[in-house]
């Protein structure tokens, strides 16, 4: 870190989208949610809304599920969010995703990333250092569609988020919302 710069604590969602259909004939990209899904991202936003996890900006995927899981978890949050629609975090791994998060202006404490796995899980998995032992252990055993991982780290900026440099706080399943 930086002596000049203050240290701030940052603040990174990682939600995988809900669950999506798989019709016939559509391409991966525009593949949409399921009914599964759509029931989910809602109870996500919900939470969110409850536990005021609300991004100042979020960062997602092209891909149709993760276009219209924003959309039903957004419907619960505050308007006027910065939402950059990048395809940049679609069907990648977990050192492009964190790539792309290290450009994130230092201004922007808390992001959400709206994406997908193995990528999600992976940059998960990497990022976390330390938390609850109960919540990693469960975010080990699975990172099912639309679950929500919050992690916290300090810096002078998205830059210098690395792996094992964050905290997990929360880790959240529509199963454990049900």
């Amino acid at each position: 870190m930086s002596d000049d710069l203050p240290v701030h604590t940052y603040c990174l969602m990682l939600l995988r989208h809900a669950k999506s259909a798989w019709p016939d004939g559509v391409a991966d990209i525009n593949r949409p949610l399921g009914e599964r899904g759509r029931k989910a991202a809602p109870r996500m936003g919900d939470y969110m809304k409850q536990h005021k996890l609300v991004p100042e900006r979020v960062l997602v995927s092209t891909a149709k599920r993760a276009q219209e899981t924003w959309q039903l978890v957004a419907a619960a949050l505050p308007s006027g969010i910065a939402v950059e629609n990048t395809r940049a975090i679609y069907e990648v791994g977990a050192a492009q995703i964190l790539s792309v998060l290290r450009e994130t202006d230092p201004a922007v404490g808390t992001l959400l990333v709206v994406g997908h796995n193995p990528g999600m899980e992976d940059l998960a998995f990497q990022l976390v250092g330390s938390g609850d032992a109960d919540l990693r252990m469960r975010m080990a055993d699975k990172f099912p569609t639309a679950a929500l991982a919050v992690l916290e780290f300090e810096a002078t900026g998205w830059r210098e988020l690395a792996p094992g440099g964050a905290k997990l706080r929360r880790f959240v399943t529509p199963r454990s919302l049900a």
